[in-house]
């Protein structure tokens, strides 16, 4: 396997003598020839002292495929570790303990780690020291001590990506690798195969299309703005311009207030002039008037000193008549009372009259009865006596009152009972609702981290029905934690892909159900058929308290208290059989203990336990590994952390036990309703039959008492003949006294009268000496006026004299208002007014006009247009910047073609030579695979990805490769492939690769192991590590591999007291002795 001439094994002086430190066959190239066969960057020594399992040890990789065997427990991923931490790399890679002091070996204060790298110029050597206290570390490279950003950039620039799966793959991350996204695997690939600047290429391009599209965004913005501030500028432009037409008829109108006066002081001065020629013939016509007018002024003063005392005579007349017209009023109102007063007394006599016949008609009815009475007394004396009947109804109506009485009392018994079992049913129907909203929280979460999951659950609920089995919900739904403090334990234990898995009773059922959410609805979800487990072991009851072992299927113990040990994860919580049955063959979690503080403390004791492989402390997991060589114990250790789904519980126990406790009251109200029926029945029996002897007895009292009625009815009705007859009306008398009472008021109404005849005698003579004495001032009056119209006249002439002095002083103030608005001189109008009309009627109808106009342009100010002219302005400004940033992102998406053309092209070719291997390879396991650039938009670079897409049997298509498809060897094979795809492409200085082949068959592992052989020895190729725990019998080797073996246990050699040629020698000799006897 390897080759004694071309290693030599170095000696250690320090060394360690624990049992548990490890030997790997191999050893160290000579330095002269390094050149030629590492490439740049290529691991050639790692050295471990107190690291994970190791004491001490030294690794010895050869330039090529590096081969590392060894059963597991005996350190194989404790190299993986060393060159991921060895190298600047983070514990989260690795996927175990999250802080670098878990990786010193336990009970040690610090370990070491050392990695030789090969470079050109001189090897560079990375030292890392690890101390346990405060997870600090001290790096030194070449000798000197320095901080860990030096160690990454020295890393960074020989092309080592240990966070890149495509370069470093270890072996709890073997199932992410096919959980990359095509954008990650692109990258990954980038990174890993493509030249230094595609990935730098690609990060440009993204962040090119991120800046090009603020551009975008920034020249839409400001051509929607400008677009925006032109409409509004349109907008505005009709505004403008109704203002300026405003202001010329502001401007017009103001034209025409200033030659109005002008216009006026002209007028006024013409007619001046007309009528100064008029004055002095006017003085002489007045004299005369005024002399001609003082008889006919004195004439109107005695007419009107003759008209007042005859005024004054015919307002007391006035006076006289309403008082006069007042008392006949009075005497009038008088005599319609007494008018009333008459009737009134002959309505009285009507009523006496109508009381008395109506007294007469009751007395007659009074007697028809009685004889009526008399009749039926007589034809009821000969009927039998009916009162023994009485008494046996009396007693039927008793006895119908105690039945009614007891179904009432069996009836409220009934009543209270339902009352009670509804209250029962409404308790319960709330602790179901509790229950079921519970469980509604628990789906909620399964929604949100999970949707094709909650997707699947959905169609399950509706099509349960086409499964023949038990099918049960995510286990996540099902599993009910006996106490909320326990579900982090549960749920740490249990992966994540588990507690969302649907578990199955058939296996036919489980395909069915795969078919339908998974190839037809498209839906990422985990299935698990049933696996028969020991039931005894499902469902013992484990007492940590005492120690047993029970020898069945599996071990089952229980450890003394003194460990702490308080329980096993099997006891925290309840699920369906089939759930538990698989959760105890996967998880074991019938043999997996939980302790406290006091567990913890006892830590170094716990771990020599000999059946122990998971235990829980209180927030820590711990993983015990035994060698099957030596026995020797390593241990793993990593934080418990708090419960995300299984907080919420629910007693699926309960819960049913609840659910049938309901049906039962359902069944019991029902029975209750059914007897309140028949109840209810008896008793409208039991009524109609009182109702019936209730008529019964009714008649027969009527019969009885009938008689004794007759004879009372009689005498009452004779008692009150006599009344009626004593108590007779004398209409004779009453006639009397209403004909004296209607004389006594006829006597009053004539004296009534008398009065008012005077009175309305009085009024008719005092209204005609108002007539005489209005008619007297009627002519006086007319001779007035006829003075007064002729003094009229003689005063308007004298009018038109005194017009002329009127207007000149008129003609003054006007000249001075001209002057005043036009700001001229008297006899210099202003140019423009040539333009304006000449008179005053033209000028108002100009005037009205323009400001009608004027009027109709309202709601405009100033501010219009100067928020125009603003506008404006900022439209000239953003039209540059538009301009500038148009110009700007063409510029921009010029240099996005360019470097697309730089990194694009480049990249097809090297997918195409990927997928050229990836399908050679394929082919030659007689199966078919692809890899393709994907991407759905080409501008979008982002969204680029490598999609890789495979077929395992012919009878299927090409199926994208996922962590949902494919089973788990499938995707081994798929990653290994796109692995070895990369490594001839590579352009990293070593990849590894962590038992890949664990879940691959004999026949896959073969044919893969071929193909890596055959690709990772070829001379070109970059330094391979591949982790195994096992190797298949006759496999083909080649010269270039290096196979590592890793064994512990108590009888190994220090690597100090390793003598390669000895060993051979031996193996020679003994390999001699044997065909010497053979031919014997």
């Amino acid at each position: 396997m390897t080759e004694p001439s071309k290693r030599q094994r170095l000696s250690h002086v320090n060394s360690s003598t624990s049992a548990l430190g490890g030997v790997l066959s191999g050893g160290q190239r000579h330095g002269s020839g390094e050149g030629d066969v590492f490439v740049e960057g290529a691991i050639v020594r790692i050295t471990m002292k107190n690291f994970l399992t190791y004491d001490y040890s030294v690794v010895y990789p050869g330039p090529n495929l590096n081969m590392i065997v060894g059963a597991n427990g005996t350190g194989k991923s404790s190299i993986v570790c060393a060159i991921c931490l060895g190298l600047a790399g983070k514990t989260a890679i690795l996927g175990r303990g999250d802080k670098v002091g878990l990786y010193v070996k336990r009970g040690c204060p610090k370990g070491f780690i050392e990695i030789e790298l090969y470079k050109k110029s001189g090897n560079v050597v990375i030292n890392r020291e690890i101390h346990v206290e405060n997870n600090q570390t001290l790096w030194m490279l070449n000798g000197r001590h320095c901080n860990q950003k030096t160690v990454e950039e020295e890393v960074k620039a020989l092309r080592i990506q240990v966070s890149n799966l495509c370069q470093f793959l270890p072996q709890e991350k073997v199932g992410e690798f096919a959980k990359m996204s095509k954008i990650e695997l692109l990258e990954a690939t980038e990174k890993s195969v493509g030249p230094p600047e595609m990935y730098q290429y690609h990060c440009e391009l993204k962040d090119f299309r991120n800046k090009e599209r603020q551009l975008e965004s920034a020249v839409k913005e400001k051509a929607s703005f400008l677009e925006k501030a032109k409409q509004r500028n349109e907008r505005n432009k009709h505004d403008v311009n109704r203002y300026y037409e405003k202001k010329r008829h502001m401007d017009v109108i103001e034209l025409l207030e200033k030659k109005k006066p002008w216009v006026e002081y002209e007028t006024t001065l013409k007619e001046h002039a007309s009528v100064k020629k008029e004055r002095e013939d006017a003085k002489n016509q007045l004299i005369a008037l005024k002399q001609a007018q003082a008889p006919m002024l004195n004439k109107i003063q005695e007419i009107d000193n003759r008209l007042k005392p005859t005024e004054a005579q015919i307002k007391a007349k006035t006076v006289a008549i309403k008082e006069a017209s007042l008392k006949c009023k009075q005497k009038q109102d008088q005599l319609d009372r007494k008018h009333k007063e008459i009737d009134d007394i002959k309505q009285t006599l009507r009523l006496k009259q109508m009381e008395e016949e109506d007294h007469q008609k009751r007395i007659s009815n009074t007697r028809r009865t009685i004889e009526d009475l008399k009749a039926e007394l007589a034809k009821v004396g000969d009927q039998p006596d009916v009162t023994p009947r009485i008494n046996v109804v009396n007693i039927e109506l008793r006895r119908i009152q105690e039945e009614r009485a007891k179904i009432e009392g069996d009836k409220g018994d009934l009543r209270r009972e339902k009352d009670n079992l509804f209250a029962e049913s409404k308790m319960l129907e709330r602790k179901l609702n509790d229950m079921n909203n519970m469980m509604n929280a628990k789906e909620e979460k399964l929604r949100g981290r999970h949707r094709d999951t909650y997707t699947a659950l959905q169609w399950l609920r509706k099509n349960r029905h086409l499964f023949e089995g038990n099918v049960h919900e995510p286990m996540m739904l099902v599993i009910n934690v006996k106490d909320h403090r326990f579900a982090k334990y549960v749920e740490n234990h249990i992966s994540f892909h588990d507690l969302r898995a649907f578990v199955f009773q058939r296996k036919d059922d489980m395909e069915k159900f795969m078919t339908e959410v998974r190839d037809k609805m498209n839906l990422k979800v985990n299935s698990i058929s049933k696996i028969h487990f020991a039931s005894t072991v499902m469902n013992s009851k484990i007492d940590i308290k005492c120690i047993h072992l029970c020898n069945c299927l599996l071990f089952l113990y229980a450890l003394p208290s003194r460990f702490g040990f308080f329980t096993y994860l099997r006891e925290m919580f309840d699920a369906p059989d089939e759930v538990m049955s698989y959760l105890c063959h996967q998880y074991k979690v019938h043999d997996v203990p939980v302790g406290k503080e006091q567990t913890k403390a006892m830590i170094k004791t716990v771990i020599e336990e000999p059946y122990l492989r998971v235990f829980y402390t209180t927030d820590e997991r711990y993983t015990v590994k035994r060698s099957f060589y030596s026995n020797k114990i390593s241990t793993s250790n990593s934080a418990v952390h708090a419960s995300q789904y299984l907080t919420i519980t629910v007693d699926a126990e309960e819960k049913g036990q609840q659910e049938q406790k309901m049906k039962a009251c359902a069944v019991q109200l029902q029975q209750i309703d059914e007897q309140m029926k028949a109840l209810q029945k008896e008793a409208a029996v039991l009524d109609r039959r009182d109702n019936e002897l209730l008529a019964e007895k009714k008649h027969l009292c009527e019969l009885k008492g009938k008689k004794r009625q007759l004879e009372q009815k009689i005498s009452t009705k004779q008692d009150s003949l006599r009344q009626m007859e004593q108590s007779a009306i004398d209409l004779t008398k009453i006639e009397e006294d209403t004909n004296v009472k209607i004389a006594a008021v006829n006597s009053q109404k004539v004296a009534i009268v008398s009065a008012l005849m005077a009175q309305m005698k009085l009024r008719t003579k005092l209204t005609m000496e108002k007539v005489y004495l209005a008619l007297e001032t009627v002519a006086l009056t007319a001779e007035r006026a006829k003075l007064e119209n002729d003094c009229r006249e003689g005063a308007s002439e004298l009018k038109i004299v005194d017009r002329r002095n009127q207007l000149k002083e008129q003609c003054t103030n006007l000249m001075k208002t001209a002057k005043l608005k036009c700001s001229i001189q008297a006899g210099e109008p202003l140019p423009a007014f040539s333009k304006l009309p000449d008179t005053l009627d033209e000028i108002e109808a100009m005037l009205n006009e323009e400001r009608s106009r004027a009027e109709c342009f309202t709601s405009l100010s100033e501010t219009v247009v100067d928020e125009y002219n603003r506008r404006e302005q900022e439209i000239k400004h953003l039209e540059k910047e538009l301009e500038a940033k148009t110009n700007a992102l063409n510029t921009y998406r010029q240099n996005i073609t360019e470097a697309k053309e730089r990194w694009l092209n480049p990249l097809k070719q090297l997918v195409e030579q990927i997928n050229d291997k990836f399908s050679d390879f394929f082919r030659s396991m007689q199966c078919a695979g692809e890899v393709d650039l994907h991407s759905e938009n080409e501008d979008e670079y982002d969204k680029y990805g490598i999609r890789i897409r495979v077929k395992f049997h012919s009878s299927t298509q090409l199926h994208e490769l996922t962590a949902y498809h494919q089973s788990g060897g499938e995707r081994s094979v798929s990653t290994m492939l796109y692995l070895m795809a990369l490594q001839e492409l590579n352009r990293c200085p070593f990849r590894v690769v962590d038992e890949i082949n664990q879940g691959m068959d004999p026949i896959n592992e073969r044919r893969v192991f071929d193909i890596v052989v055959r690709t990772a020895c070829k001379q070109t190729v970059s330094q391979y590590f591949f982790i195994t725990p096992k190797l298949l019998q006759n496999l083909q080797y080649a010269e270039e591999m290096t196979i590592l073996c890793v064994h512990n246990g108590a009888y190994m050699l220090p690597p100090n007291q390793w003598d390669e040629k000895a060993f051979i020698k031996r193996y020679t000799k003994r390999k001699s002795r044997q065909g010497s006897g053979g031919q014997k």
